[in-house]
């Protein structure tokens, strides 16, 4: 019996190294699609745009959960998405604070578990292929998103935290709003439009701004030394 077990799950492990980088690819289409292209068409009102960011959300989520060996990360993932989907579910019976908090907060543990779950194949070892720069960037993204459902919920909880805005966040162009002001301050943009008042988003701000160039130095740092030790690995075996 634990020999069939042991058996199966050899076989899932080699069926999710095969699909590990590939799967690193789709994420990036996906997750380029969603951000760049849903998101936008539904801050402009377009009505299939938003259930079209779900899916696409959905389906990338998944695609982690199903490739991941990382047990924790596919539960943070699982428990993202159900307090995501009950505050959508059951929103109107809540008092607009629980439905606000369980909403992005949500949305922060998928991401998180998705950034986990694809920052260990990032940095697994191997050869540093196309995929896994491609894996880089889904991770960067990633993280632009984590911080916008951050800023989303404290404008939502706070309505005063952000100069050049309205007191209230609105729907559906208040995320894509924040995920503008992510990216901004993840790249350390800074065009000025929007600016934090609240010690509060100041703080994410700042946290935010230090993260950005600081993952890009460790990871390409990190992508180099791995690339080197598989060469050296390589012509000692030769």
């Amino acid at each position: 019996m634990r020999s069939a077990i042991r058996t199966r799950q050899a076989s899932l492990h080699a069926w999710q190294d095969r699909l590990r980088d590939p799967s690193l690819t789709a994420l990036l289409v996906l997750q380029l699609f969603l951000l760049f292209v849903a998101l936008p068409l539904d801050a402009t009102g377009v009505p299939i745009a938003e259930p079209v960011a779900r899916l696409l959300l959905l389906v990338a989520l998944t695609l982690v959960a199903l490739l991941s060996r990382r047990g924790v990360a596919m539960v943070v993932i699982l428990l993202g998405l159900a307090a995501a989907a009950a505050s959508v579910a059951l929103g109107r019976r809540w008092a607009p604070i629980t439905a606000s908090v369980l909403y992005h907060g949500g949305f922060i543990l998928a991401f998180s578990g998705l950034t986990w779950a694809v920052a260990h194949a990032l940095y697994a070892p191997g050869r540093i292929t196309v995929h896994r720069l491609q894996g880089a960037v889904v991770v960067y993204l990633s993280l632009a998103m984590i911080f916008a459902s951050a800023f989303s919920l404290v404008w939502e909880l706070i309505p005063n935290a952000f100069a050049n805005l309205p007191p209230v966040a609105p729907s559906p162009s208040g995320f894509a709003t924040m995920l503008y002001f992510s990216l901004a301050t993840l790249t350390t943009t800074g065009y000025g439009d929007i600016v934090p008042l609240n010690p509060f988003t100041r703080s994410l701000a700042n946290l935010e701004s230090v993260i950005g160039p600081f993952y890009l130095a460790i990871t390409v740092a990190r992508l180099v030394t791995m690339e080197l030790e598989d060469r050296r690995r390589s012509r000692s075996r030769e």
